[in-house]
C-alpha cells in the first residue's frame, strides 16, 4: 500500500514539477471531459462542492490524496449532502492522481 501511495505522489509530483500552467490545464480539459465541471467549480459549489472547499477539507490529512483518489473512483453521497456523485471507475490511477492532486491544490 505505501509502494502504491509513494508511486502516486512521485507521478504526481513529476506531473506538476514540468510545468504547472501545463499541469493545470491537462487536468481542467481531464475534469471537463469526464463531465466533473457540471457539478463542481473552482471555487463556487454547484451540485457538488466547489473544488477549493474539497481542497480545504483535506488540508490537514496526510493521507489526503489516497482517500481523494478513492472518493473519485467510487463515488457516492453523503459527505457533501444527498445528492450522489457518480463513480469515475473508467479513469486510470495516473488520471486520478492527475485529478486529485490538482484538486487538493485549488485554494
Amino acid at each position: 500500500m505505501l509502494n502504491k501511495v509513494v508511486a502516486a505522489l512521485v507521478v504526481a509530483a513529476g506531473v506538476f514539477a514540468v510545468n504547472p500552467a501545463e499541469a493545470n490545464e491537462q487536468a481542467l480539459a481531464l475534469a471537463q471531459k469526464n463531465v466533473c465541471t457540471a457539478c463542481h467549480g473552482l471555487t463556487t459549489k454547484l451540485v457538488g462542492p466547489a473544488y477549493s472547499d474539497v481542497a480545504k477539507k483535506y488540508a490537514d490529512n496526510p493521507n489526503a490524496l489516497t482517500e481523494l483518489k478513492a472518493n473519485i473512483k467510487a463515488g457516492g453521497a453523503g459527505k457533501w449532502g444527498q445528492i450522489p456523485m457518480p463513480p469515475q471507475a473508467q479513469l486510470s490511477d495516473e488520471q486520478l492522481t492527475i485529478l486529485a492532486q490538482w484538486i487538493l491544490t485549488i485554494k
